[in-house]
């Protein structure tokens, strides 16, 4: 098991960022590597599962693990197939009222590699307006 963390600083309101975070149908807006989220929840809550679309057919399978509305962090586990990765994303006020946000990648290494520049990338979108 590894992990690695990665962060982004922009420009977007952190109640806008943390709402990105919290409705599935807009994930595919700023996280380029999902092409879409099959799940019945309009809004993601412990227990919520469904599957993430990506590209050249992927279907991943994830359960919700936690939503902390106050603190705004939340974490998922999303089934790879060699395994299972656990993102761990916060959502903070940035400088001068931008925002800042975070993840925790977890998992099987080579997998856990392989997303961190996909993410970083996601990241960035996120928290520009």
């Amino acid at each position: 098991m590894s992990s690695l963390r990665l962060h982004a600083t922009g420009a977007v309101h952190p109640d806008e960022a943390w709402d990105r975070y919290l409705h599935p149908a807009k994930w595919s807006d700023w996280s380029p590597q999902i092409r879409g989220v099959e799940t019945d929840a309009v809004r993601i809550d412990p227990g919520v599962t469904g599957k993430v679309l990506g590209p050249a057919g992927l279907r991943a399978p994830f359960v919700v693990d936690a939503v902390d509305d106050a603190a705004r962090e939340w974490t998922w586990s999303v089934d790879i197939g060699p395994g299972t990765l656990v993102l761990a994303h916060w959502v903070r006020t940035g400088p001068e009222g931008g925002t800042t946000t975070g993840l925790r990648v977890s998992g099987p290494l080579l997998p856990v590699v392989g997303y961190v520049p996909l993410a970083a990338f996601a990241l960035q979108r996120l928290v520009r307006p």
